[in-house]
């Protein structure tokens, strides 16, 4: 079934601006914001902040992340997340302000068309979609591996665990895994929810069991290099060096990436204007607290020498916590190989709802073809979109998998580029859109216009950085095409692809790109009175 789009009334709170916002003379009114037949009011606060965990994966991401960060800065990796989690938290309250005017499924590309207009709304639209799509593969493959290295702790059998390094077995499970969380996925808020639960549950409950002991081995002399914990590793400014601050901000794109996905669930939660913003920064804040409890206890643990375990050690960086288990863990060991397992399965499936929703925002609101914004009657999701995301994902998957792992791990690495460039823009949006009332008082200048306006100008700044440095042959694993990076190439390639199909849907869907399906407005500070019903 095809979402039905009549004529969009505005937005309660906002007033359409310039020419493309001006009222229609053949509909009588400004094009703003409409609703796409998704199955409201599905999603509770606990329910979006658990999606919204999941969707940050912490089990897998500080796995792979703790060591090479420990590689840059020893100690202060505390210091570091906290660095990293603070620009986060910065864009989070600007997205919160947003949804409150605005709750939309399309988020960045819906917020950035009111804010900027067409054209800049859907390069944030397609800035998000291209990084939750790609982003995919690579959650799909860390399943992957994780599923067989458990398979080889079970059975012990490590050529069980070599199975992922073959294509022809790695790339059909990798598919299986895609077809489970589309499946989950396609049936609902609801379904996702329950799945959602034990998946995070697991996860937390194995981290904080991790930390926990860890202490106790730290406290009962059994720890591998004991290291007392200092206040000082949590001290930003104790940082030695701005290279340490740079790698910061790095980190923080990838291990607290994905708790915007509270807010494409905003037409389907309980309390469209506020659950979603809350749910985001609890999961920011819940993020922030698993991450320092494990990296702190492994830092005490182990230490941040060269040694068997110890966190400096660079044969043992790639995944810190499968190297750390039995030490930590002993005979329930295990449970660290099935929480990332699940971990990455539940970062899989809840990850899935965000390029979902915006292509069917975009779809909707004709900035794509209009089978984009098709729903399941039966299950009131995006039907075309959530199938056409997770294909999409698949068949990159597939063909980067057989032609080189390296292209494949240098393509997510490029997606920080298209990350830092859809959240930016996002957070500029906030500033822009409320620019008329962020004086009036100090709640509205502070997360109206303090907060993503700096979190902007961070991220901004980032993606200009990581852009150059990308163009350095040896940045990421060291290919290069005729001088240039290969990191470079690629994230340059998705935003050149990016404008061109934006350049062809401008050519055979004009009627978005001159606001006549969606235009831009401007906040008259109404927002929070209340939640009219949008029209269907």
């Amino acid at each position: 079934m095809t979402a039905q789009n009549p004529d969009h009334a505005a937005p309660t709170g906002s007033v359409a601006v310039g020419a493309v916002g001006q009222k229609s003379q053949s509909q009588g009114q400004d094009h703003g914001l409409s609703k796409k037949g998704l199955s409201a009011g599905s999603v509770g606060l606990i329910g979006a902040t658990v999606i919204g965990v999941s969707c940050v994966a912490p089990a897998y991401t500080l796995t792979a992340a703790l060591g090479p960060t420990v590689a840059k800065v020893g100690v202060q990796v505390p210091a570091i997340i906290l660095v990293g989690f603070i620009p986060m938290l910065l864009v989070a309250l600007g997205y919160r302000e947003l949804n409150k005017a605005m709750p939309d499924s399309g988020t960045s590309f819906t917020w950035a068309v009111r804010a900027f207009g067409p054209w800049i709304g859907w390069m944030a639209g397609w800035g998000l979609v291209a990084s939750t799509v790609l982003v995919l593969s690579n959650t799909a493959g860390i399943a992957v591996d994780f599923f067989y290295l458990m398979l080889s702790q079970i059975f012990s059998n490590h050529a069980l665990a070599e199975l992922a390094s073959n294509p022809l077995i790695n790339v059909p499970t990798c598919f299986a895994f895609m077809l489970a969380a589309t499946l989950v996925s396609y049936r609902g808020m609801e379904t996702t929810q329950a799945v959602q639960y034990v998946l995070v549950g697991f996860q937390a409950f194995v981290l904080i069991l991790f930390g926990c002991a860890a202490f106790w081995g730290v406290a009962n002399g059994t720890a591998f290099d004991p290291t007392p914990v200092q206040w000082n590793w949590f001290n930003p400014l104790a940082v030695s060096s701005f290279g340490a601050f740079a790698a910061g901000l790095s980190l923080s794109i990838f291990i607290f990436w994905g708790w915007d996905v509270t807010l494409t669930m905003n037409e389907e939660t309980k309390g469209a204007r506020s659950t979603p913003g809350q749910a985001a920064t609890a999961t920011v804040v819940i993020t922030v607290l698993l991450y320092l409890l494990a990296a702190t206890a492994s830092i005490s643990f182990a230490g941040v020498g060269t040694g068997q375990f110890g966190l400096g050690n660079p044969e043992i960086q790639g995944n810190v916590f499968f190297a750390l288990a039995g030490p930590v863990l002993g005979p329930f060991a295990i449970l660290i190989s099935i929480a990332v397992l699940s971990s990455s399965a539940a970062s899989l499936q809840s990850t899935i709802v965000s390029p979902a929703r915006t292509l069917l925002a975009m779809g909707h609101y004709k900035a794509l073809p209009e089978k984009f914004a098709q729903v399941s009657p039966r299950f009131q999701t995006p039907a075309y979109a959530t199938i056409a995301s997770t294909l999409v994902s698949s068949i990159f998957y597939g063909v980067m998998r057989f032609i080189s792992e390296d292209v494949l791990w240098d393509t997510i690495t490029a997606l920080g580029i298209m990350i830092c460039f859809y959240y930016s823009i996002t957070a500029f949006a906030s500033v822009w859109y409320f620019r008329r009332q962020f004086l009036k008082s100090v709640p509205n200048f502070f997360f109206q216009f303090l907060c993503p306006m700096l979190g902007g100008l961070i991220l901004g700044t980032l993606f200009f950085t990581t852009i150059i440095d990308a163009m350095d042959p040896n940045y990421g694993s060291g290919s290069h095409v005729g001088g240039l990076g290969l990191v470079f190439i690629l994230g340059m390639g998705v935003i050149l692809v990016g404008l061109a199909i934006m350049a062809t849907m401008a050519i055979k869907r004009p009627a978005f790109f001159r606001g006549e399906t969606l235009s831009i407005g401007i906040s008259d500070g109404k927002e929070d009175q209340g939640l009219d019903e949008l029209p269907v």
